[in-house]
């Protein structure tokens, strides 16, 4: 398997003893849409950071497309682009000049630039707005074209860190159905952060969970959510959830993987039904709403953590 990114046993402190990321490993395949999930503040920021050589990695290694980033810093630059959470746009510019300007920064060949701008514009449909200043773009025709100016030098590897952060529901969607086009661009890696799980689900080939500077889980979607079983029983104890999940246990009804949350007990079912769950809580007299249904990647976040992903971000 030919890899588009390496890290191994990265790590970054700050003065005063702060980890922001604490030696995590993992590695992407070329063609791979990869997504770090995980609240603000987890380390996925800082990890795109040190990955497109913004941030120098206190220890550990890195290398994109085979460059290593602390030693080969020019060369990673130089087949890897990315699109930083903060906005970065001249708004006077035209998103015309923007592309041409970057295009020029990065040698792309003059012969092709006209090319190239015309092929994005409509890749990332963004022909009606190209010749017009980037102050009068919306939220999410900036986004495309700060995606399509970081894909102007043919990079090997995109990073995009929080794409549709503070994007209204309908400019997000839209915005994601253009990040899935490119996923099917098999010469292109994708490397995307984000603290929205449905993003995660919809985009990426596999996942990485970070929580507090670690990689707590990595693999497909599919497989992440399988961990937890075809279906769950999630309920709200009225009274002590410790003694609830105790009894529960004792009864063969919860496994060793359920796990509470305030006062809300979820129980992943695997190869019990949920009608016989939901039979022995009323037996017990647990009392509280109670529900079955499937799985989601939150599940799997409160599971590995303790928290929501939505209350932690």
């Amino acid at each position: 398997m030919e890899l588009a990114i390496e890290a191994n046993g990265l790590r970054k402190s700050y003065p005063g003893g702060v980890e922001a990321v604490k030696g995590i490993d993992f590695e992407v395949a070329v063609g791979e849409v990869f997504g770090l999930l995980g609240p603000n503040g987890a380390g996925k920021s800082t990890t795109v950071g040190m990955l497109t050589t913004t941030i120098a990695p206190t220890s550990g290694t890195a290398k994109i497309a085979s460059f290593d980033v602390a030693t080969e810093p020019l060369a990673t630059r130089a087949v890897s682009s990315v699109v930083f959470q903060e906005p970065a746009l001249d708004r006077s510019l035209t998103g015309r000049r923007h592309l041409e300007i970057h295009a020029r920064l990065w040698g792309v060949r003059t012969d092709e630039t006209g090319a190239r701008i015309e092929e994005l514009s409509e890749t990332l449909g963004l022909t009606e707005l190209v010749d017009r200043p980037a102050g009068g773009y919306s939220g999410g025709e900036r986004r495309r074209l700060e995606i399509a100016r970081a894909l102007v030098s043919h990079p090997r590897v995109l990073f995009l860190d929080e794409p549709t952060v503070g994007l209204d529901p309908r400019i997000r969607a839209e915005l994601l159905d253009v990040i899935a086009g490119l996923g099917s661009r098999s010469e292109l890696t994708v490397l995307l952060t984000t603290h929205y799980l449905e993003e995660a689900e919809q985009l990426c080939d596999r996942i990485g969970i970070i929580q507090a500077g670690r990689i707590v889980a990595l693999d497909t979607p599919r497989a992440l959510l399988a961990v937890l079983g075809a279906e769950l029983v999630e309920l709200r104890v009225e009274g002590n959830v410790t003694s609830a999940l105790a009894s529960l246990r004792e009864r063969g009804v919860a496994g060793q993987d359920a796990f509470a949350v305030g006062s809300r007990l979820t129980m992943p079912l695997h190869d019990r039904s949920s009608q016989e769950a939901i039979a022995t809580v009323h037996e017990l007299g647990l009392g509280g709403a109670i529900s079955a249904r499937k799985p989601t990647l939150d599940d799997v976040y409160l599971s590995l953590t303790g928290d929501s992903l939505a209350a932690a971000a």
